[in-house]
This record gives structure tokens, C-alpha cells and sequence, in this order.
């Protein structure tokens, strides 16, 4: 399956693509940063993006989408132009018809790394693992936006495991305990529910 992530952002909005196999192995397939200037008018600067989603949506054809969930924070203007890209890119994904799933920041390190509350330069790392690759990707916003295709597309298989006994990510255990589950799968999930028992996320509080 073809993934697009998408680290959402005015100045920079990071765009991950990743195909993942069957077997959860995943491979890069394209990376990139859209840049927009400051002292641009912010109207034009949102066209910019969006033009530039647009032409990578067509270019790679993914089958889904992920998006960073954004949070509140104390810089109100920040927050209101990382939502409105989140926007932009939920727009560009419905009139292709494709799903979007959104991810909180605890739950895409979570999933990358076992652990969720890792800096920058942790998910950076294991990216670059996960994907084989020389060094991580940079600037950051590049390396978010490719775990965020990687925890999308990580995340499906584990959901189909709960089926029917609720919902794995707000903390039910996958039917038939952990034994269900490889050791990698099984050792992300019990990462995964440690952290969002401690996410500020959780408690309306950005990272």
C-alpha cells in the first residue's frame, strides 16, 4: 500500500511517501519539504501548498493519506495555519476519494519507535532504519511526515486484529491476548498504550 504523510505546516509542510508490503516492510519512495515564505500574503502562501499537494497526490497516486492531528498551543497564529493546511490536505484527498487518517504526535512515535515520547532526532533515526537509509531525512518536518506514513500504514493490521472486542487504540487488548500478535507488533502495542496513558495529548495539551 502507498502511503502520503503529511507533517502540516505554513512555512514548512512536510510531505513523506512510503509503499509498505504485506510484511510491514516499508520503502521510501519520495520525500520532500513544500516551503512558503513569511512576508508572503498568507491567502497565497496556502495556494501554494495546496498546488503543490495537488501535483504530488497526482504524481505518486498514493492510496491513502495521513495527517498529523493538530492540538491546541499557546502561538494561536501557528496553530491557525497549521490547521489550515491540515484542511487543504483533507480537501485534496476527498476529491481523489482517498481515506485520510490522523495521527497524534504520541501516536506516530509510539509506532516508530516504541516510545511515545521521543525527540526529533529518535524518529529521525529509526525512519532512516526502518526505510534502510544512510541518515535521517532532514530538515525534521521531512522525517515526521515519512513516520506518519509509516504509523498509518503500521497501525491498519493491528486494528483488524481487535475486531470485535473494541478499539485497540483506546486500549483494548487484540482478541486472544498478545500471543496474536509477532513480537514487534506486540512489543508496539504495549508501547503504545503506555503512552497514551501519559500523553498530554490527552489532556489537551500540545507536545
Amino acid at each position: 500500500m502507498r502511503i502520503l504523510g503529511i507533517d502540516p505546516g505554513l512555512t514548512r509542510c512536510g510531505v513523506g511517501i512510503v509503499d509498505v508490503a504485506g510484511d510491514r516492510r516499508a520503502t521510501l519512495v519520495h520525500v520532500t519539504v513544500i516551503r512558503t515564505a513569511p512576508g508572503t500574503q498568507h491567502e497565497s502562501r496556502l495556494l501554494a501548498i495546496s498546488k503543490a499537494l495537488d501535483a504530488l497526490l497526482d504524481e505518486f497516486e498514493p492510496a491513502r493519506v495521513a495527517l498529523e492531528r493538530v492540538f491546541a498551543d499557546t502561538n494561536v497564529s501557528t496553530v491557525m495555519g497549521t490547521a489550515q493546511v491540515s484542511g487543504i490536505a483533507m480537501v485534496a484527498a476527498a476529491r481523489r476519494s482517498l481515506p485520510v487518517g490522523m495521527h497524534t504526535p504520541t501516536e506516530v512515535k509510539a509506532a516508530v519507535t516504541g516510545y511515545g515520547q521521543a525527540d526529533k532526532k529518535q524518529v529521525g533515526t529509526m525512519v532512516a532504519k526502518i526505510l534502510r537509509l544512510e541518515a535521517a531525512p532532514k530538515p525534521a518536518d521531512a522525517a515526521d511526515a515519512l513516520a506518519l506514513a509509516i504509523c498509518h500504514a503500521w497501525r491498519s493490521p493491528l486494528g483488524g486484529l481487535a475486531a470485535g472486542v473494541g478499539d485497540l487504540h483506546g486500549g483494548a487488548t487484540p482478541r486472544g491476548g498478545a500471543a496474536q500478535l509477532t513480537g514487534a507488533q506486540a512489543a508496539w502495542f504495549a508501547a503504545e498504550q503506555a503512552a497514551k496513558a501519559a500523553s498530554p495529548e490527552r489532556r489537551g495539551l500540545r507536545r
